[in-house]
């Protein structure tokens, strides 16, 4: 037996006998428990589904700019050197909340893509952009993306997740992601996330950020409700100066759909914002959890929390929780939450513009998601090259059951401004 089985092996021994599963005990899965350990493990995996080092992890990149600053590896796990290149400088699942899924990962993850990107020479050339597109190779899979930006370095990433017919598989998927983000001093990464699953899939996307000094990361973040949809982010400030800011947009039609971002100050000066926007209708469950800590010796940290939960239709359920944990005196903070529909009079002032009820619906809300997400990636024009716009409004769309009510929308806004 080689290393990388034996490894497997002990991972999966971990979870089922020491680890566990008990996740209806803690806090942050009080509202929305996970399925069983056994669906994480692939006890019944597609055999008709590409899962062979060859499928490239899942993974196609498609670079855009200076290609030669980015170095891509993809990384067989079966193979003892390649596993521990693809693990290599990644903690070991620790004792926190979501160790199990971390148990999970390592004992059936397959394939990885690392990724190395380097400072351009030309400090005002425009940022490297790389399209990143994951499709998946099995109907229950353990994908695994690293990224690090050595010091300077400036890049664009646009990751999406999309079902490819194709590809053979046409059960529901379960998907437990792992995305790990090192930024070196002074590198800055702008991320665009889209997270659509099919109503029955079951997924859980990790992700891991850990910032230097002066480095900067801003995440615009597009998901759905699946059967069971979990998006959760750790982000570690461990250098002075280093600013994060997360924007979220979370839609769901009688699905479910947790989101929990964990923020750690652990130096001076260090900057954190997350905002989140939840549209829900039916009987759909939404919960987004933010939570931030300053460690002592973390002085002069600057925090921002802001939830909105908006039901457009029916009684879904809409979980809102803010929460600090603060251990230095010298601190800026701020959170707040809003919850329920919107006010009458803000669809009737939008109707007074010509407009029926649902395109005036359609409009405000399309306004409200656009902005978050503006302010996540903090670039509106970027919001159009990554696809945001488009995604959103076609996910909106799709939410509020009005096909066509976003163009209709936006003709009418249109034509409202010409006559002025």
């Amino acid at each position: 037996m080689n290393t990388a089985r034996a490894e497997t092996l002990a991972a999966r021994a971990q979870l089922l006998e020491q680890g566990g599963w008990e996740f209806r005990r803690l806090e942050a899965f009080r509202f929305m428990p996970p399925p069983a350990a056994a669906v994480w493990l692939g006890d019944e995996p597609c055999g008709s589904c590409d899962a062979s080092p060859l499928a490239g992890a899942g993974w196609t990149l498609h670079p855009v700019g200076a290609a030669g600053l980015v170095d891509a590896r993809w990384l067989d796990a079966g193979d003892p050197a390649q596993r521990g290149a693809l693990f290599h400088g990644l903690p070991q699942p620790g004792e926190d909340a979501v160790a199990p899924f971390a148990w999970a990962h390592r004992a059936l993850c397959r394939q990885g893509l690392r990724l190395r990107v380097a400072a351009a020479a030309d400090r005002e050339a425009p940022p490297l952009i790389l399209q990143l597109r994951h499709l998946p190779r099995d109907s229950v899979e353990a994908p695994l993306l690293v990224v690090e930006l050595e010091a300077g370095a400036r890049c664009v990433i646009v990751e999406t997740h999309e079902r490819d017919a194709a590809s053979g598989c046409e059960r529901d998927l379960v998907q437990n992601l792992q995305i790990h983000l090192r930024l070196a001093k002074g590198a800055r990464l702008q991320h665009w996330r889209q997270a659509e699953p099919a109503a029955g899939d079951r997924i859980a996307h990790h992700l891991d950020l850990r910032l230097a000094a002066g480095s900067h990361y801003a995440q615009a973040m597009l998901a759905r409700g699946s059967a069971y949809h979990l998006q959760r982010a750790h982000v570690q400030f461990d250098g002075e100066g280093a600013t994060a800011q997360l924007g979220s947009v979370l839609l769901s039609d009688a699905q479910q759909l947790d989101q929990q971002v964990r923020m750690v100050h652990a130096a001076p000066r260090s900057t954190g914002t997350a905002r989140t926007l939840a549209l829900a209708r039916g009987k759909a469950l939404v919960a987004a959890d933010l939570y931030a800590h300053v460690r002592p010796g973390a002085e002069d940290a600057d925090i921002h929390q802001h939830l909105s939960g908006i039901p457009t239709a029916g009684s879904p359920r809409l979980v809102m929780r803010p929460q600090l944990e603060i251990e230095h005196d010298a601190v800026q903070a701020a959170h707040g939450t809003t919850w329920g529909r919107l006010p009458d009079e803000s669809i009737f002032f939008a109707r007074q513009r010509g407009l029926d009820e649902a395109t005036a619906l359609s409009l405000i809300l399309r306004g409200m998601a656009a902005a978050e997400l503006a302010r996540g990636l903090g670039d509106d024009a970027l919001c159009e090259t990554v696809g945001a716009t488009q995604a959103l409004e076609t996910a909106l769309a799709r939410l509020l059951g009005a096909g066509d009510a976003p163009a209709t929308a936006a003709a009418a806004l249109a034509k409202e401004g010409g006559r002025g």
